[in-house]
């Protein structure tokens, strides 16, 4: 068995080393760099007590013992983990146990990369599913993510050795869509975000779970006169897997909102793939289940009377209807629609205005995803419609989880 080495230590191990000689040579910000990677390795030593081995444990603990003091220094035994200070053990863990979508069950084991704020892990948690290891590399991000689902996760994937990451039955990823989006200038795989599909593809090389799922912007399938998807679905082929993908869109699974994204699914089991389809059934979206009460949203976001009248000069004599979308461009142009487009983030971000006179709040963003009412928020307004634009429909993916798991 190859031995296990987090990755993320090793360009902060000597460092340390230096630091504890006397020699600060290193970034002013390692000490905040260290403090989240070593909970993320507590963490991830806790969650997955159960199915590591006695030699991967004992490794992870000394990558872990070598950057930490001998008064904050955390150990474990053959049931638990125990904290020299248990006050700082019990700040790290109770906060976790109590993320509302904390992993219960574990009728299979997945993986979450490039997971944003976990818009694809949150149906399969909900479906039995147990979530082994996570990455994403946005702060914020991070932040809302391990507040909802206990989980911290680790950063930049191209650090993280696949000998690292447990054994998996599912490999999820919604790999970074910016480099194949209009908004990202479509420039591909020359964008290094565009390389991030090979990060997955050296995953799967290593692990080969059952099945995966991918997630990206409709843009993908077009980009570079189709090669550019050409070549993802031969690298999948050539990895053994047999793969069926299709553009689907929220609006078809009870979403008030058009975002349409393509889903790429692959069976290492000709015979799963081939029973394997994306015919769902439509369900009906209702904007009204979207929408908060004025009175319970932030004054903040309202706009002034100055504003709204100028607003109501511009669609005079268009067919204005309510509870409606209004979505005005930069030019000041307005469409008025019974649902939203697709949320974005980027340069090109049209501003949303519910009933021509708001801005949406944050809980209406996660409500045009699909996220739960118990989703919590722990980040700004802003950030949160940022996290939301590069999130994915929650409903939709559930909808494939159920078709993947029934065939594992």
């Amino acid at each position: 068995m190859n031995e296990y080495k987090p990755p993320i230590l090793r360009d902060t191990i000597s460092c340390l080393t230096d630091r504890r000689a006397g020699n600060d040579n290193c970034a002013s910000d390692l000490k905040t760099e260290h403090s989240y990677e070593r909970k993320a390795l507590l963490a991830h030593l806790r969650n997955n007590f159960d199915i590591l081995n006695k030699q991967q444990k004992s490794i992870i603990q000394k990558r872990i013992n070598d950057f930490t003091t001998e008064e904050d220094r955390f150990a474990y035994d053959s049931e638990s983990l125990i904290a020299a200070d248990p006050t700082v053990q019990y700040d790290l863990f109770s906060s976790l146990d109590k993320a509302p979508f904390h992993d219960h069950e574990q009728k299979f084991k997945f993986i979450d990369l490039f997971a944003g704020i976990g818009g694809i892990r949150l149906p399969f948690s909900e479906l039995g599913g147990r979530c082994v290891f996570s990455s994403e590399w946005d702060k914020n991000a991070q932040k809302t993510y391990i507040t909802n689902y206990g989980d911290i996760p680790f950063g930049d994937i191209t650090k993280i050795g696949e000998d690292f990451i447990p054994s998996h039955d599912i490999l999820l990823a919604g790999f970074p869509c910016q480099a194949f989006s209009i908004i990202g200038k479509m420039r591909g795989f020359e964008d290094t975000r565009g390389t991030m599909f090979f990060e997955v593809a050296r995953i799967l090389k290593y692990h080969r779970p059952k099945a995966f799922l991918l997630e990206n912007v409709k843009n993908l399938a077009g980009h570079d006169q189709g090669r550019t998807l050409a070549t993802i679905l031969k690298t999948l082929d050539e990895l053994g897997y047999h793969v069926q993908w299709k553009i689907l869109n929220a609006l078809d699974f009870g979403l008030p909102q058009k975002r349409e994204r393509i889903i790429i699914v692959g069976f290492l089991d000709k015979q799963k793939s081939d029973k394997f389809n994306f015919t769902f059934e439509k369900t009906p979206y209702d904007l009204n289940n979207i929408l908060e009460n004025d009175e319970t949203v932030d004054p903040a976001l309202f706009a002034s009377e100055e504003i709204r009248k100028k607003r109501l000069n511009r669609v005079r004599g268009k067919n204005v209807f309510y509870p409606s979308v209004w979505h005005e461009n930069k030019s000041g142009n307005i469409s008025v629609l019974p649902y939203a487009c697709a949320l974005r983030t980027g340069a090109s971000y049209n501003y949303l205005l519910i009933n021509g006179y708001r801005r949406p709040s944050s809980k209406e963003l996660l409500r045009f995803q699909g996220f739960p009412e118990a989703f919590l928020i722990t980040v700004s307004h802003s950030e949160i419609r940022r996290q939301t634009g590069n999130s994915v429909a929650v409903p939709m993916i559930r909808a494939v989880a159920k078709k993947i798991i029934d065939l594992l």
